[in-house]
């Protein structure tokens, strides 16, 4: 019998789906993404809300088994069947993941969103970018990546010298993120610029990046009203 195919809902434009479509092509998983319209209100209809309470994107079914929360999306799709991406070769190489993705999760992805949500998002709908909020995300965002520029001149990844789930993680924000004007924070550190550039070129992040527009596909519809 057929396996049943994987599932994702949400819209790919969202980096937290981006992240789950990510680590299903480096896993090389056949799946299906159902569109969703977040202008539609799909993520609060009841049968939405069945699937994740919260109402956020993305869900991914696998199976029997409904998952929400991106990077435990993420982890779910590497444990299955790619684990060498989560450091399963050692307890140790494991940890480093681990460390790192908290990282990610705590240190580089708040401040990277607040400045594209500011300096694209906000223009995109009409509004004007909050210019405290993002010099304030700026200088947060700096500190981190000098962090980062330190630990990737002494090991080829955050984790280690191999690629992991440490650094995929961290494509959806750094996508968006290279688009506003404060890339030269990333580009002016080599480590860090050598790194997302050998991230982005990635086949299963060049697949991803296709679905991610610069202007969240928000640009067409701005020009329809």
């Amino acid at each position: 019998a057929m396996s049943p195919v994987v599932k994702v809902y949400g819209w790919a434009v969202s980096p937290f789906v981006a992240r789950s479509l990510l680590c299903l092509e480096e896993a090389g998983v056949e799946y299906e993404l159902v569109p969703m319209s977040r202008e539609a209100g799909d993520h609060r209809k009841p049968d939405f809300l069945g699937r994740n309470p919260f109402g956020q994107v993305p869900v991914l079914e696998d199976g029997d088994l409904t998952l929400f929360e991106s990077r435990a999306i993420a982890r779910h799709v590497l444990r299955k069947h790619k684990p060498e991406l989560l450091g399963s070769g050692s307890p140790e190489s494991a940890a480093m993941v681990d460390v790192w993705l908290e990282v990610e999760a705590h240190q580089h992805h708040p401040a990277a969103a607040a400045i594209f949500v500011h300096c694209i998002v906000a223009p995109l709908l009409g509004g004007a970018p909050d210019q405290a909020v993002v010099n304030e995300n700026v200088a947060k965002l700096r500190k981190v990546l000098e962090v980062y520029e330190a630990r990737l001149s002494a090991s080829r990844y955050l984790a280690g010298n191999d690629i992991s789930l440490a650094d995929l993680s961290h494509f959806p924000i750094m996508r968006y993120f290279m688009q506003t004007e404060y890339a030269s924070l990333v580009e002016e550190l080599p480590h860090v610029n050598a790194w997302w550039e050998g991230l982005k070129a990635r086949p299963a992040a060049r697949k991803v990046a296709e679905f991610m527009p610069p202007d969240l596909g928000l640009g067409k519809k701005a020009e329809q009203l």
